[in-house]
Formats: structure tokens, C-alpha cells, sequence
């Protein structure tokens, strides 16, 4: 009986919270536009120009990632299971740059979602890229900005 008990106790954990992880597998990442907020531990300053915002967006439906670097529009694919989360054939337009902390930043953001490795979602807005040894290389927030395709 006891063992019974357990058995469910285990599993309601697994279904409802990922056992104390902090990441809720009922809340896909799916759908909201992510606009980038943080790379690493430095802050992005927001751009007042709506098409200059690095953002990316995964669809569930094709399994494919798009958005933008702030300066070139970014594509590929995306796989997901549980916090695992793995980025692949990922491509990039090679539009000049003017603004070099912009070109600076789309470089290391390109670079960010290269090595994710899984994410942690903080609420339905925040989401934290990870690489594989559970470092934050990106923080995003849900937004409102359109994606380029």
C-alpha cells in the first residue's frame, strides 16, 4: 500500500510540476514572440526601432525557429523535450550592419542560441537559454514584436 502510494505521489509530481525544477512542461515556448533581454549577464538595450529588436519564435506545428539578430533574419530548426532544447540548421541573411554594438550583439546572440543545450521558463513571459552545462547564455522576454519571414 505504501509502495502504491509512493508510485502516485511520483507521478503527480512528474505530471504537474518536473518535480520541483522550477519548469512547468505544460508551458511550451512555443507561440510568443521572444525578444532578447540579456546575454549572459549583460543587458541588451532595447531598440525604439521595431524591426532592430533580436527576437526569435519557434512553431510548434513545423518545428522551425525564426526571428531576427536585430540586423539579419535568422532560421532553422528546433527539437524539444522536457528543458532539453536543441537548435540546428540554423541560417542567417548577411545584411551589413551599420550600428556596431548591434552587429556585436547579433554575433554573440547567433552564438547563444548555437549552444543551448535547454531552457527554464520564469512565469509565461522570461525564458532562459541554457548551454550544456546549465549556464544562462540568453534571457528573453515574451513580446509583441511581428517576426520577419
Amino acid at each position: 500500500m505504501r509502495s502504491l502510494f509512493l508510485t502516485a505521489a511520483l507521478l503527480a509530481c512528474a505530471l504537474t510540476t518536473g518535480c520541483g525544477s522550477g519548469i512547468n512542461l505544460d508551458e511550451p515556448i512555443e507561440g510568443p514572440v521572444w525578444q532578447l533581454d540579456q546575454l549572459g549577464d549583460m543587458l541588451i538595450e532595447p531598440s525604439s526601432d521595431p524591426q532592430r529588436i533580436a527576437r526569435i519564435q519557434f512553431d510548434g506545428s513545423s518545428g522551425r525557429v525564426s526571428g531576427s539578430g536585430g540586423c539579419n533574419r535568422i532560421s532553422g530548426t528546433f527539437e524539444r523535450s522536457g528543458s532539453a532544447l536543441k537548435l540546428s540548421q540554423m541560417g542567417a541573411t548577411r545584411m551589413a550592419c551599420a550600428d556596431e554594438a548591434t552587429r556585436i550583439n547579433e554575433s554573440q546572440f547567433f552564438a547563444a542560441l548555437q549552444s543551448t543545450a535547454s531552457y527554464r521558463l520564469q512565469g509565461h513571459s522570461r525564458l532562459a537559454l541554457l548551454d550544456a552545462n546549465g549556464r544562462t547564455v540568453a534571457t528573453l522576454s515574451a513580446g509583441t514584436a511581428p517576426v520577419s519571414r
